[in-house]
């Protein structure tokens, strides 16, 4: 008995250092070479694994940093510059600054603005119910208010008012990430540069209808009316689809297409209140009124 156990234990230990010494070859045989500076350019990442690189994760985004020789097109908009900079000089490349962007919506169609004319009897999803519907409104283009792009949002950036019935963006929160952009079916969620102090100015409709109908679906919508195209001093605005849009790399903020704009589609963000033109008060001097007589000859006598 003590013999056939003794056996037994020499034939699992026999067996076990010959996998030992198998796995061990097979592990030189397809040893894979790992470049040292992945590991130090992911811990540099800000490890959000957010995908707002272009790459699936944070890990794979390093690999494609040491792995390329032009880096200048590759960017975290989660580290922004101050990250890249880092990771430029620890790979001894160049990196191209690039101005930081929010997420903005472009619809404005609250309930106020947009009245429901059906409702949606099905799942909670904006992605679900663009397969199946086209919104609860007449404006098939707005937002469905479902929440897709809230629930993408890494960083509690994005929020549901319940009062409106759709995203509010912090502007703070944002990394630009772009997983809102993602989410949304609608695709009515832009990326646009955030200037100084965030002054932004947008059109916020995608409607694409004719004026007349537009208007009908959402008193805000954008009716085409062409009356911003023909006072923006930079042709930063152009006129598709019954829809205006403004190039948010040509447009100096000038401010005047929001003035002409007649259902007011177009969205200003963090200006200052425009100061009222005062008109020139009229004198109230009074005139005098100064007659004069011809002497009379007689009387001179």
């Amino acid at each position: 008995m003590t013999v056939s156990i003794i056996y037994s234990v020499l034939l699992l230990t026999s067996l076990g250092i010959i996998a030992a010494i198998i796995l061990y070859l097979v592990s030189k045989k397809f040893y894979v070479y790992e470049d040292p500076l992945i590991t130090e350019v992911e811990e540099i990442l800000p490890a959000a694994n957010c995908a707002g690189c272009g790459s699936p994760g944070c890990r794979s985004f390093a690999e494609k940093l040491v792995g390329t020789e032009d880096i200048s097109d590759l960017f975290c908009p989660v580290g922004g510059n101050d990250v890249m900079k880092s990771i430029a000089n620890l790979l001894g490349k160049e990196v191209a600054e690039k101005d930081p962007t929010v997420a903005v919506l472009l619809c404005q169609g609250s309930c106020d603005m947009r009245p429901k004319t059906t409702q949606f009897q099905g799942p909670d999803s904006c992605a679900i119910s663009a397969l199946v519907f086209s919104g609860e409104t007449d404006c098939q283009y707005g937002c469905l208010g479902k929440g897709d792009c809230v629930e993408s949002c890494l960083f509690d950036a994005m929020y549901m008012d319940k009062e409106t019935g759709l995203p509010v963006i912090i502007t703070d929160s944002c990394t630009s990430c772009g997983a809102c952009v993602e989410a949304c079916p609608k695709n009515i969620i832009e990326m646009r540069p955030k200037n100084k102090r965030d002054l932004k100015i947008y059109v916020g409709c995608m409607n694409e209808d004719k004026g007349g109908i537009a208007k009908k679906a959402c008193a805000v919508a954008c009716i085409g009316c062409s009356k911003c195209f023909d006072v923006c001093p930079k042709d930063a605005i152009t006129m598709e689809n019954n829809l205006a849009y403004i190039d948010p790399y040509l447009c100096t903020l000038c401010r005047k297409c929001v003035d002409v704009c007649p259902t007011h589609s177009i969205i200003e963000t963090n200006f200052p209140p425009k100061k009222k033109k005062t008109l020139p008060i009229p004198s109230k001097e009074k005139k005098i009124k100064v007659i004069v007589e011809p002497l009379n000859s007689n009387n001179d006598a």
